[in-house]
């Protein structure tokens, strides 16, 4: 059996071989905590995790680096953020207070900390690397140096594409990194290093002077300050994003890394490390593939700097871990998908509950069971998972009406299938969990179903005798069919018995156009609009007695 991970992974394996055999197979990613992380930025990590954990099930040593961006400039001052924080424009993000209210120490903490939650919850093992760290403890100090002194090589090869046509960004994001954030051609000549003031904190520097035998480095800030450092010691400053990248990819010794199609683009920041890391640090370019952007059902591609966007975080919420993993494990990197946060969520789960019967009855076919094993757990572990899978469409219906009283959840719920009832709640999470909070956080308050508290008797009283004897039959066999496949049978055959038909005719359009004049009725009696959950399930929800009063009886 194979799949797109599969294939990545045997092209992973080969190419750790050749480069260096028997060592720690090196895959990374890496995020920049400036904003909300969003699902386009998870599967930044989801394509690498989904490889390496690939790795280590073969039985293979591999390691998944995720590089916590956190040393990059804070940009711009996000919308609904306070416009004074614009005096830290220019500041690394560990160094930004955090949003007001956040109980974080740091801008860049108040948004990896969610992301670090989230990704525990899909199962991602990685070794999480700060590039603050990394960078204010000097483990980048000879990398540093080093391109320092290969300045006009580097300047050299990025003169190549300065000619050429730029790639046109999107937004402000995408800009800053087709251009790598703090671009440093000086007056005095190309640096590739950016240091941070000491005064004001912000990278608003220009480097006037660098002397490559004794380390020292000149600049001055737009603040008025200016001082002269030496860099064999100096731990307060960056490379710029297009040296940075491929000096990681040595120092890591990356073998696979995907890349976003913003960062692949010609003379994007992938394509011109791919000539730096060989010719300036020695390494090689990792392998691996652009993948494309992940949005929201009825949302384009989103941006982590306009806020508001939904994160790992927000998708965990609503719906379970193995099924977010699937999204991202059933589609190759070049495929585009969208997130459900609408109604599709429904269908997304009745195809996922699909597939697994498929599984469990041997019938699914071997890519579609490669991505459940990978959606269900990893290398290590299983993910948690619902005991009993009763319909997310169902548990949002229930959840609906009983607003999530478990009391009357549990009625519900052990009504559906009298041989074999639910006694717990506990079987049936996280799955209600999720439907609870999908319906309480998603669903339109006019789209709530709000039961009516006592009967139309001015609708009821005006009836047409074919009405009245539609709701005599369903009344007749409710306790006989009090189930959820009895109800579904019950209420679908009541226009049959009218109409003179056995339970197994097949339907016809006059027939279609009965059961939907009997199901608004219902509807309009039970909570006084046209529409609502599936039947069967609002009469097992509202319940036997309170049925029989709203109808008449």
């Amino acid at each position: 059996m194979t799949d797109w991970v599969s294939q990545l992974a045997d092209d992973v394996i080969a190419e750790s071989e050749r480069r260096a055999p028997g060592k720690t197979i090196v895959c990374a990613s890496g995020l920049s905590p400036s904003g909300p992380i969003h699902l386009g930025n998870l599967r930044e990590v989801m394509t690498p995790h989904l490889v390496a954990d690939e790795i280590r099930r073969r039985g293979l040593e591999c390691v998944h680096l995720l590089s916590w961006d956190d040393y990059d400039r804070f940009r711009k001052v996000p919308a609904g953020i306070d416009p004074s924080w614009a005096e830290h424009i220019g500041k690394p993000l560990t160094s930004v207070p955090a949003p007001p209210g956040s109980a974080y120490p740091n801008w860049a903490e108040h948004f990896k900390t969610p992301m670090i939650s989230a990704l525990a919850r899909l199962g991602v093992t990685y070794r999480g690397i700060s590039q603050t760290k990394q960078y204010t403890s000097g483990v980048y100090r000879e990398q540093i140096l080093h391109a320092m002194r290969e300045r006009d090589r580097i300047d050299a090869v990025l003169s190549r594409y300065r000619t050429k046509a730029k790639p046109k960004a999107k937004d402000a994001d995408e800009a800053a990194a087709l251009e790598g954030s703090g671009a440093a051609e000086e007056e005095a000549g190309y640096y590739p290093y950016k240091p941070y003031c000491a005064l004001c904190g912000r990278d608003l520097t220009t480097v006037t002077g660098y002397d490559d035998e004794t380390t020292e480095l000149a600049y001055t800030c737009e603040c008025g300050y200016g001082e002269t450092v030496r860099l064999a010691t100096h731990d307060r400053g960056k490379l710029v994003w297009k040296v940075d990248w491929p000096m990681r990819w040595a120092y890591e010794g990356v073998v696979f890394e995907p890349s976003g199609v913003d960062h692949t683009s010609p003379g994007s920041s992938f394509e011109v490390g791919g000539h730096l890391v060989g010719e300036i640090f020695g390494g090689a370019q990792p392998i691996g593939p652009r993948y494309a952007f992940v949005g929201i059902s009825g949302m384009a591609k989103m941006s982590s700097s306009k806020g508001g966007v939904p994160t790992a975080a927000d998708a965990l919420e609503i719906m379970e871990a193995p099924l977010l993993r699937w999204m991202y494990a059933r589609r190759k990197p070049a495929q585009s998908f969208k997130v459900a946060f609408d109604q599709e969520i429904q269908r997304l789960y009745d195809e996922w509950d699909a597939l697994e019967r498929k599984v469990a009855d041997g019938q699914a076919l071997p890519a579609d069971r490669l991505a459940h094993a990978r959606a269900v757990g990893t290398a290590e572990q299983p993910l948690e998972a619902t005991e009993r899978r009763v319909p997310y469409r169902m548990l949002a219906s229930i959840a609906d009406v009983t607003t999530g009283d478990e009391e009357q959840t549990l009625r519900i719920l052990r009504e559906l299938d009298p041989a074999e009832p639910i006694k717990d709640l506990a079987l049936v999470r996280p799955r209600l969990d999720r439907a609870q909070r999908w319906v309480s956080t998603q669903v339109a308050t006019e789209q709530r179903t709000t039961v009516r508290s006592e009967p139309d008797e001015e609708l009821l009283a005006g009836l047409e005798e074919g009405q009245r004897e539609s709701l005599r039959l369903l009344l007749e066999g409710l306790d006989e069919h009090w189930s959820l496949d009895g109800l579904t049978d019950l209420v679908y055959g009541v226009p049959k018995r009218q109409a003179g038909l056995a339970a197994d005719a097949q339907a016809t359009p006059e027939l279609k156009a009965a059961q939907r004049e009997f199901f608004v009725l219902l509807y309009t009696l039970l909570v006084g609009r046209d529409t609502g959950p599936r039947l069967p399930t609002l009469l097992l929800a509202v319940g036997a007695d309170r049925v029989r009063k709203l109808l008449g009886a």
